[in-house]
């Protein structure tokens, strides 16, 4: 076999070779980026009952024991360890298999004609619960905070695959022209699972969450710098995008194409972001509904913007609230992220109806696992009154775009330990999402490395029940 010398003009990117042979996008996929098809809405697999979605990520996992999940009997049992038969061989992070049981911290009431139950630290939630369906036998297969959080954004506990907002952007488009399709805000403290909860993955960049910031600039190298106006601006891009239009057709390369959007991107957003941030149209009212300052950062202030956003068209807004971690002070750590949380998405509810927008609108709340029903107390650690981490069952809720109100799904043991009625999967509630928007969790796929993926990876089965 004689082999060529490769000239210049031979050459092509690894990106370009696997395109030829099939891999990733290939070759239709890359015709529809070369075509300039950004935005336009894909369709669906059946008619929705939701068109948008708001994920109010409570990272760090609530305790379900203090806010949804009322179990007297381990009041009774408090101070006890739990039997050995009822853990069985799981294990935990920091507390050992003998703890001793710890009772709700907090008194629950019945509210709504549903009668359901909640806790006395979330009574802006208790007005609206009749909105609400909310899941009490959920579970993981992941037991710390960043492959849990990955795995409820992703389907899969490691970084690298695309997230719920990324496969909504590709698997509908986006309903704007001047907002991203995946927007993403954080309040309260770190977020253990990173980028990697709203990564693209191995789909185009142009798919991944766009982060917006709480105060200040909403996006960070957005804004011009000073001499720069918007007609030099536009020459600037204009010739960029001219030199960028000329390597895409020379690599094929499907992230040159994303490249040239996204600066078109950045040049609408000098417009429309700043107008979307803007909280001053908003009249007083609707302000002290979310408990809301407008320039302030908050957690309300964040449900306020979300609001706006998907009004503007934007498809997928995560708000990720961090800091629900009690291994220690379990009451004060509810009492403290409840008080800043409960006001703001329960307000949410309340003005998605008044505007009519909650019929199509999903609004999620819930972590990425739940407590222990034992204490956590470790003197060389400073913890006391805690709780650990538990997979095994957690309670969630939902409203809107598709789901029926004034119900509760499943159920647990009288220690709130194992699930005893209706369990549901994080895959599960994956392809109950991807359902209400009119997709298939088993027809939306994407090619890559030789083999279609989807979010559910080969699990997840709708949850029926708490469809209208």
């Amino acid at each position: 076999m004689n082999l060529l010398p490769v000239t210049k003009a031979q050459s092509v990117t690894r990106r370009h070779f696997f395109g030829e042979c099939g891999y990733g996008f290939g070759k239709l996929a890359l015709a529809g980026l070369l075509t300039n098809t950004f935005g336009k809405t894909q369709g669906t697999h059946f008619a929705p009952k939701a068109k948008r979605v708001i994920h109010l990520m409570q990272a760090g996992a609530p305790s379900q024991l203090e806010l949804f999940d009322n179990k007297p009997k381990l009041k009774e049992l408090e101070g006890k360890p739990l039997p050995p038969s009822v853990i069985g061989d799981q294990r935990y992070a920091f507390i050992q298999r003998d703890a001793a049981v710890l009772g709700p911290r907090f008194p629950f009431a019945k509210h709504g004609q549903s009668g359901a139950e909640l806790s006395d630290k979330l009574p802006h939630l208790a007005k609206v619960i009749d909105e609400v369906a909310i899941i009490k036998s959920m579970h993981s297969d992941q037991f710390n905070h960043a492959p849990g959080q990955i795995f409820f954004n992703t389907g899969f506990a490691q970084p690298g695959r695309p997230s719920l907002g990324s496969w909504l952007s590709y698997g509908l488009g986006s309903a704007s022209d001047n907002l991203p399709a995946f927007v993403v805000m954080s309040t309260g403290g770190g977020i253990s699972g990173g980028s990697a909860l709203w990564s693209s993955g191995f789909m185009p960049g142009k798919h991944a969450g766009v982060r917006f910031r709480n105060s200040g600039d909403p996006i960070l190298n957005v804004s011009s710098p000073t001499g720069v106006d918007k007609k030099l601006q536009r020459d600037s891009l204009d010739l960029i995008a001219k030199l960028n239009r000329r390597r895409l057709e020379m690599e094929k390369d499907p992230e040159i194409a994303t490249r040239i959007e996204s600066y078109e991107m950045a040049f609408r957003l000098q417009s429309s972001a700043p107008e979307l941030m803007d909280l001053k149209s908003e009249n007083a009212a609707t302000l002290k509904l979310y408990g809301a300052d407008p320039v302030k950062p908050s957690y309300g202030r964040a449900c306020l913007l979300a609001r706006r956003m998907v009004e503007r068209g934007v498809r997928y807004v995560n708000i990720i609230h961090s800091g629900w971690d009690a291994h220690s002070n379990v009451a004060g750590n509810v009492t403290n992220n409840a008080k800043a949380t409960d006001q703001g998405s329960a307000a949410l509810i309340r003005d998605l109806k008044e505007r009519g927008m909650l019929e199509d609108t999903l609004v999620i709340w819930g972590g990425e696992f739940g407590r222990t029903p034992m204490v956590e107390s470790n003197p060389t650690l400073n913890r006391k009154q805690g709780r650990d981490h538990h997979p095994q069952a957690f309670s969630l809720w939902m409203a809107g775009g598709g789901v029926k109100g004034g119900m509760s799904l499943g159920a647990t043991d009288e220690l709130g330990f194992h699930i005893t009625e209706r369990p549901v999967h994080i895959h599960d509630l994956q392809a109950t999402i991807l359902h209400l928007l009119g997709l298939d969790h088993e027809r939306l796929t994407f090619r890559h490395g030789g083999r279609d993926y989807r979010l559910t990876d080969v699990h997840g089965k709708v949850v029926k029940e708490i469809l209208t």
